[in-house]
């Protein structure tokens, strides 16, 4: 026999299900949105004093430029912001990149050889209290001006902290696993390809958030030092071109711009250290909870 309408069994979709899914992820999203409002709050009444009283004192642009002259000064050279910007970020991604894997092979020998770290590492702290400025000028008499000088400067300051922080982290590995990898007969390179290195990944990303902002600025040292002009200048040329020309605002704009690339590059290693870090290493597991 056919079944009739009023046979068939009524489905309901269940409504009280999925909006007891989404009261949670509203309940974070909201947590997560208010602990923001403190800084917010912060930058909103910083820079709204700043206006206020460049406004009430009638300060000249030329000693201290209001937060609105600033912005105007960035759209207004704009595009010669972005190309400067553009530059410092390429010089700053290649001289953080050298000093990511020199850093990191470096460290890697040192920890191989207790000889070896003894006699090379005192020479790596010495390299690293040398002030960059007093040695620029040979750099550039080595690599001349441009590209070449300014990654090489960008390299020196970025190198030590990956080479000083993965060190430490190799020679903390637990000496229960180093006797547990030597019952099993592993090699050297077993024991540092599949412990050593492993158990130091923490120290390497903490290394490694610091080079990455001290390459901003080792950038910019470079710039200054070796740099070009024209088109081909980084910030450090604008900023030394505003500095001339007292154009306060676009050099604030100017330093702006490389305190918010250093952030940008800080952000991107400290997600990349919470994808590695987040379902093994307290110091992440710990911010989850």
């Amino acid at each position: 026999m056919e079944k009739t309408i009023t046979d068939m069994p009524l489905v309901t979709k269940d409504y009280s299900a999925s909006a007891s899914l989404k009261t949670p992820i509203r309940r974070e999203w909201i947590r997560k949105t208010a602990g923001y409002l403190p800084s917010l709050a912060a930058f909103v009444i910083f820079v709204g004093g700043w206006e206020w009283v460049c406004r009430l004192f009638d300060v000249p642009i030329f000693l201290v430029p209001r937060p609105t002259d600033i912005v105007r000064s960035a759209v207004e050279n704009g595009s010669s912001l972005l190309a400067s910007l553009w530059t410092t970020a390429y010089e700053t991604l290649i001289g953080f990149v050298f000093s990511l894997i020199l850093g990191v092979l470096g460290a890697v020998l040192l920890a191989s050889s207790k000889w070896v770290e003894k006699s090379v590492y005192p020479y790596a702290i010495v390299l690293q209290t040398i002030p960059i400025i007093a040695i620029a000028p040979i750099i550039v008499i080595w690599f001349g001006a441009g590209l070449n000088a300014i990654v090489f400067i960008t390299f020196l300051i970025g190198f030590f902290p990956m080479l000083s922080n993965t060190l430490i982290g190799l020679n903390s590995t637990d000496h229960n696993m180093k006797n547990l990898f030597f019952l099993y007969n592993a090699s050297p390179l077993q024991m540092m390809w599949k412990l050593r290195i492993p158990a130091a990944l923490p120290y390497m990303l903490a290394g490694l958030k610091i080079s990455a902002t001290l390459s901003v600025i080792g950038a910019i040292v470079g710039e200054y030092m070796a740099g070009v002009g024209g088109s081909k200048g980084g910030l450090g040329y604008a900023i030394t071109v505003a500095a001339v020309r007292m154009n306060t605002a676009y050099l604030f704009a100017c330093g702006l711009s490389a305190s918010l690339m250093g952030i940008a590059f800080f952000l991107i290693v400290n997600r990349i250290s919470k994808l590695l870090l987040s379902s093994w290493h307290e110091s992440e597991l710990g911010r989850d909870n």
